[in-house]
């Protein structure tokens, strides 16, 4: 059986988890998040811990066993603590700013980049040169992130560019006759 699968998850104090036939759905104070259930994982509720079996002996539903452990753990974090990602902008000139539900960046094209985020996700700007993208699921938040840096990745000459924070970009030597 999946290592992952195995462990119980314990839900915190002001986390409501439904299981349906069809749905699993979790309710906390940062919102509710909804996943399909899959068929062959069968999941209990015992007292504010949720566990995880395979349905069958196959090895697909022992795999999802695991997997679905994990995406139900990350539901039940992100309704009660929520998920963040912070951006850098590097380069002279870059700079963001939020408003309301839009995201306006100046990255060095001859046009501001207006991106729309979407519900349930919050964008702020401490500074003009960060970025940080709030929401309860894990997921959106990620690929809204991936989508904010794809409009200006980083360059591999000067590092210009949108990072993550912490991120390690490798300068490569410049081009000699």
């Amino acid at each position: 059986m999946s290592r992952v699968g195995k462990m119980a998850l314990p839900v915190p104090k002001g986390v409501d988890v439904t299981l349906g036939a069809e749905q699993i759905s979790v309710k906390g104070s940062l919102g509710t998040l909804s996943r399909p259930a899959h068929g062959l994982v069968t999941i209990k509720n015992d007292n504010g811990s949720l566990s995880f079996t395979p349905a069958n002996e196959s090895v697909e539903a022992d795999a999802m066993s695991g997997t679905m452990r994990a995406l139900v753990a990350n539901m039940v974090n992100g309704v009660s603590k929520g998920f963040e990602k912070r951006l850098a902008l590097v380069g002279v000139g870059y700079r963001a700013a939020a408003q309301g539900t839009k995201l306006n960046l100046q990255i060095g094209y001859s046009h501001p980049v207006v991106m729309d985020m979407p519900e349930g996700v919050k964008v702020e700007c401490p500074t003009q040169t960060e970025i940080v993208i709030k929401g309860a699921d894990r997921q959106v938040v990620g690929q809204i992130a991936a989508e904010v840096r794809a409009a200006r990745p980083p360059e591999p000459y000067k590092g210009k560019g949108i990072r993550y924070a912490g991120e390690k970009v490798v300068i490569k030597e410049t081009k000699k006759k």
